[in-house]
């Protein structure tokens, strides 16, 4: 029918029908709510009573320790996770580490890496006669990287995964010194890994960047803490072995009235009104120490250069290792100290530190460097023929730019099988206005560069000591005499022959190592666009 009356009757039905059925589910929709927030209500009152019931078992074995205000001392012994080997198993320790990993395979069973610096050992939690489901609850509930104080007994295993792979801790104690917030800005598991194998195997690989800028987490990873053991045994060895030599360590400033290098890459300070800099290098006051009568002298030290670069080997700010002294003779007797003193570091770290040195091999999957005693020494001419024979067109005086210095430790490696050789006989016209010219023939000079796989460490020569010379040579550089007028005042009343250098501390660990960037290398880089953290 298509009369109003018929039409309207049948829309009312129709509403009224959809009515019904918003109801009815809405009804339903309101039940499963209500017996969900039951449900709910249920698991919470389960909870709170689990909670409230006492743990007879496991009671004082473990939780959330108070901080640490050093308000009383009890005398306990504490055992390094490197330490732990089969030699000690079944017996009792007490261990302060982060706990790296934990894995929760049941109520009743917990599986953990624990971390102290470079080394890890497995722990194991598991319900039984002294530990309640509870503490196997509370364990499981513990996040990554939170410090904890775990006593066990130490049981023979077999752990790949961890430093300490024949050993684990069956955990009776556990208890959290120091709590990690849950969620992390880097895992450190995929820090830690080798970066061209996640690569390839789709796993997370953390940047540059993000380790920078969560420097804080990123050394705590084990094959960092590696680096930093081997860097601290450079400074180690190259103190031991100068000292040795009779060789005196010295401090000298960092802030000084004019650049020390020359040019303008220098960092500006207004000191009390005046503009100073912060200095490019120790090297006019080594040799202002030899004419000192101080004869051998070392620095470790702070170096600031103010230069935009931006490649992986440059920094604004370094650790330089710095020598210099007197000679009788010849520049070599000089060049014969550093030859012996980088053996010296080599072997040492390779006797010292080869557990480190293999972890940051398996991160970075780089060749061992290789060194040769004595060391290879090459004058600049036979660099020069063997970049040639490589097809490499390159003038006889010309500087050598880096893709050719780094095709030259290549073609060393070949030729010689060494990573590290003394590359003698620099043009003059490229070197700094106090290197002495060589007597044979005045286009080159009695100075020298150090490298390691391609890449130089150390720039050093044998210095001009006769003041007449040195200001000459001053002159033709257009160095202003008056603007460093003590520095040449020191050579006017008589200078012993001498010859040094500087390395790059930071240069020698990434280039022993192989690490692909030196802010690996540097516990907390500064370049033009980092200054923080």
């Amino acid at each position: 029918c298509t009369c109003i009356y018929c039409h309207s009757t049948s829309s009312n039905m129709e509403s009224e029908k959809l009515t019904k059925s918003a109801l009815k589910k809405q009804k339903k929709e309101q039940e499963k709510a209500a017996k969900k927030a039951a449900i709910q209500k249920r698991l919470e009152e389960e909870a709170k009573a689990r909670a409230n019931v006492k743990d007879t078992i496991s009671e004082g074995l473990y939780g959330v320790n108070p901080v640490i205000q050093s308000a009383t001392r009890t005398g306990k012994v504490y055992t390094h996770i490197q330490d732990l080997n089969e030699s000690i198993k079944d017996t009792t320790v007490l261990i302060r580490a982060r706990v790296q990993t934990l894995r929760s395979v049941s109520g009743k069973l917990c599986f953990f890496e624990f971390r102290s610096r470079a080394a890890s050992v497995q722990g194991v939690l598991t319900a039984g006669d002294k530990v309640s489901k509870q503490m196997v609850q509370f364990g499981s509930s513990i996040s990554p990287e939170s410090v904890v104080d775990v006593k066990g007994t130490i049981r023979a295993a077999h752990v790949l995964a961890c430093t300490q792979h024949d050993v684990e801790i069956e955990i009776q104690e556990i208890h959290v010194v120091s709590a990690s917030q849950p969620r992390l800005p880097l895992q450190l598991d995929d820090a830690a890994r080798n970066e061209e194998e996640s690569k390839k195997s789709g796993l997370s690989v953390v940047q540059l960047d993000t380790r920078l800028d969560n420097r804080y987490l990123d050394l705590r990873c084990i094959p960092n803490q590696s680096i930093f053991k081997i860097q601290a045994g450079v400074c180690q060895f190259f103190r031991e072995f100068l000292l040795s030599q009779g060789f005196q360590e010295i401090h000298t400033p960092k802030m000084i009235a004019i650049a020390s290098e020359g040019g303008a890459n220098v960092f500006e300070v207004t000191y009390f009104g005046n503009q100073v800099y912060l200095a490019q290098s120790p090297q006019l006051y080594k040799q202002m120490a030899i004419n000192c009568d101080f004869d051998r002298v070392f620095e470790i030290g702070p170096v600031f250069r103010a230069e935009k670069s931006y490649t992986h080997r440059h920094m604004t700010e370094f650790t330089g290792l710095d020598m210099e002294m007197a000679f009788k003779e010849h520049y070599h007797e000089v060049l014969d100290v550093l030859d012996q003193m980088f053996v010296h570091i080599f072997k040492n770290l390779q006797r010292h530190f080869a557990k480190d040195i293999q972890n940051v091999q398996k991160q970075i999957g780089k060749e061992s460097f290789k060194f040769l005693e004595p060391s290879l020494r090459l004058e600049w001419p036979q660099a020069i023929e063997l970049l040639r024979e490589d097809g490499n067109e390159i003038g006889d005086l010309e500087d050598l730019s880096t893709p050719m210095e780094r095709r030259l430790g290549e073609l060393v490696r070949a030729k010689y099988d060494t990573d590290f050789y003394i590359l003698d006989k620099f043009p003059l016209h490229i070197r700094p206005f106090y290197t002495m010219p060589d007597p044979n023939n005045p286009d080159y000079s009695n100075s020298y560069d150090i490298m390691m796989r391609g890449e130089e460490i150390m720039s050093g020569a044998q210095r001009i000591h006769d003041v007449v010379l040195l200001e000459q040579k001053a002159k033709e550089h257009g160095v202003a005499i008056d603007s460093i007028k003590d520095y040449f005042d020191s050579f006017k009343y008589g200078s012993f022959p001498h010859a040094g250098g500087g390395v790059g501390m930071e240069r020698v660990v990434m280039l022993f190592l192989g690490l692909p960037n030196i802010r690996k290398a540097s516990m907390f880089p500064r370049d033009p666009t980092r200054i923080t953290p």
